[in-house]
């Protein structure tokens, strides 16, 4: 059952202002040979180590169950319920395309569970409710309304899968003891860790409550006006909280990583239905600032360890490059967003780089262990673990992975969007069907057939990726020309039942050099196919590792070896007497211990 708006809403829901409209992944099957594997090992794998770790290891869901007693102690991290409702929302997506009937009930045991920890004036946080709830809002950087966030988050996943609104409900009467506390005319607050905006959002669009919108446009609206509450225990500058200037004037990224991607979702959401022109343009110089001048090859964003995000533009450093895995993904979710309101490819390009490098790095090819932080480089001691005492990275991950169907494809008043080439058959609506063909990211060959009712006019636009220099376009085997717009080739209408769109993308080895002011990457060069960035590792390249260069003059093989970390293309460069084996970097680090790098010595 899916449901997206609950009947009897008390207000008219306002029609979302973007350009496009995102096709949901409830509506996208995945029938692909590198993504299903993932998939299926989510389901298999992920998500019992995530209820094993939540119920057994850790003690997360025993805070529950003590708080609804009122009594007992509080294990963990104060925002470790966050996890709890990350892992929710991944079962529930896994619902979705996976009708599981023991999972489901695994999910309203937890729920039942949640429930009862409420206290009677809507509030829910088991570290406040089991540590004194005469101490909750006075610290900003406790994380309650990130841990609420992420409860909105899982309620309306879980609402939309299965129409039952238990969990729901109880988001909803804690967004409305939030909003008791806090708004105009009551008291200020700047969330230290962002995310309960758009969460508010997601609670808007599902109940078609404004009030909710207007909560989370209140929340933005604080930042940088010296409304922050620390308590006695403040240990980081208000630019690390994203807090230091209003939210219409930021031009640069600063501060914490993960927090910033979730600043700029929450206005990113709020601007698609207030049109707030002081959100977009903002959130436009940013992104400039981020990916030109603070974005890693992989996509990864935070270069320091010390504040787990920003610090100097062009300081991009490979050995100790944090690039947390939530970083990553926040990167696919906010590019997601910014296509949505103009159209340009180049936000589904740098979503693409994120997604096939610095995201899904993040897992095992087992997917039962996981990397927090992903360097362009070790020295052989670095590896993914089982969990982690902060574990907001596997919980991201279990609920990332089951709704990349989300960033397939758009629609809007005038064309169908292919953002993103993988197996699959989309239900766009009205009667219309697409199903792709296709060994992306391995191969560039793509094959979309047209399932219709009846005749349709709408534009197919098809993004050509940034890394692509050539390709060939065909409908029902003839050869088209078609303009490119902003990243897209358009292909008019009108298109009948069955008709085959053939995309053929060149994709060549390429030796990658850096913007010449990162001075880490100088004299150093790295290797991209397609989406995908290659790396060397040292169990494929015995010796002296760091003596290995690559010369100008090196021939660039491919092979591909479907037995092989789950099945990858391979690049060698063939240099003489010697020859340097490069694997993808998603697949590093799931073979014996070893040094790896990304940029290697170039000569």
């Amino acid at each position: 059952m899916a449901v997206t708006l609950l009947a009897g809403c008390a207000q008219k829901q306002e029609e979302s202002l973007k350009f496009i409209t995102p096709v949901p992944f409830s509506q996208v099957q995945i029938q692909d040979g590198f993504w299903s594997p993932r998939l299926q090992a989510h389901k298999d794998v992920t998500l019992a180590v995530c209820i094993d770790q939540i119920e057994n290891q850790t003690g997360r869901i025993r805070n529950y169950e003590n708080a609804a007693k009122g009594r007992g102690e509080h294990s963990g991290i104060f925002f470790d319920d966050s996890d709890v409702y990350k892992a929710l929302e991944g079962m529930a997506y896994s619902l979705q395309n996976h009708p599981d009937p023991e999972l489901e009930a695994k999910c309203d045991e937890w729920i039942d569970k949640f429930a009862a920890a409420q206290q009677p004036d809507g509030y829910i946080n088991t570290f406040y409710t089991l540590t004194g709830l005469e101490n909750r809002w006075k610290n900003m950087d406790r994380h309650e309304m990130y841990c609420a966030g992420h409860m909105i988050e899982a309620g309306v996943a879980y609402y939309q899968v299965t129409g039952k609104r238990k969990l729901l409900d109880v988001c909803i009467r804690m967004a409305d003891h939030m909003m008791s506390v806090f708004g105009p005319g009551k008291r200020h607050w700047v969330p230290g860790h962002e995310e309960i905006e758009l969460a508010l959002v997601k609670l808007y669009q599902t109940t078609g409550e404004k009030k909710y919108l207007d909560f989370a446009d209140w929340l933005l609206n604080e930042r940088g006006h010296g409304y922050g509450s620390y308590g006695d225990e403040r240990v980081w500058p208000t630019h690390y909280y994203q807090d230091e200037v209003p939210v219409r004037e930021m031009a640069e990224i600063s501060g914490h990583a993960v927090r910033s991607m979730y600043l700029y979702c929450g206005m990113a959401d709020v601007a698609s239905y207030t049109g707030d022109q002081g959100y977009r343009d903002a959130l436009d110089r940013v992104w400039d600032d981020v990916v030109y001048r603070n974005m890693y090859i992989t996509g990864g964003i935070g270069q320091s360890a010390h504040n787990e995000g920003f610090t100097d533009d062009y300081s991009l450093p490979n050995l100790t490059a944090y690039c947390e895995t939530c970083a990553s993904v926040g990167m696919v979710l906010w590019n997601w967003r910014m296509g949505q309101f103009t159209g340009d490819g180049k936000y589904a390009d740098v979503l693409e780089r994120a997604l096939y490098n610095g995201a899904l790095a993040g897992i095992s090819l087992s997917g039962d262990r996981f990397f927090y932080v992903n360097p362009l480089e070790s020295l052989g001691n670095h590896h993914r673990q089982a969990w982690f005492g902060c574990a907001c990275c596997p919980s991201q991950i279990c609920r990332f992975l089951p709704s990349i169907g989300n960033y397939v494809y758009g629609v809007s008043d005038k064309a169908i969007w292919v953002n993103l080439y993988m197996g699959s058959k989309a239900d766009i609506g009205k009667g219309i069907t697409l199903t792709q063909e296709t060994a992306y990211p391995w191969e560039g060959a793509v094959t979309l057939t047209l399932g219709l009712e009846r005749r349709l006019r709408k534009e197919l636009r098809l993004r050509i990726p940034a890394w692509c220099k050539t390709y060939t376009l065909t409908v029902n085997g003839q050869a088209v020309e078609a303009p490119v717009e902003k990243g897209y080739a358009v292909l008019e209408g009108p298109w009948k039942d069955g008709d085959r769109i053939q995309l053929n993308l060149d994709m060549p080895v390429e030796v990658v050099a850096a913007d010449p002011r990162v001075k880490e990457d100088i004299g150093l060069r790295a290797i991209q196919r397609g989406p995908v960035v290659y790396c060397l590792e040292e169990a494929d390249n015995p010796g002296d590792f760091d003596k290995l260069t690559l010369s100008a003059d090196a021939e660039l093989v491919t092979e591909t070896l479907p037995g092989k970390l789950g099945g990858i293309v391979e690049i060698s460069a063939r240099m003489g007497d010697s020859m340097l084996t490069f694997i993808p970097y998603y697949a590093w680090d799931n073979r014996e211990p070893g040094k790896m790098k990304v940029w290697v010595p170039w000569n």
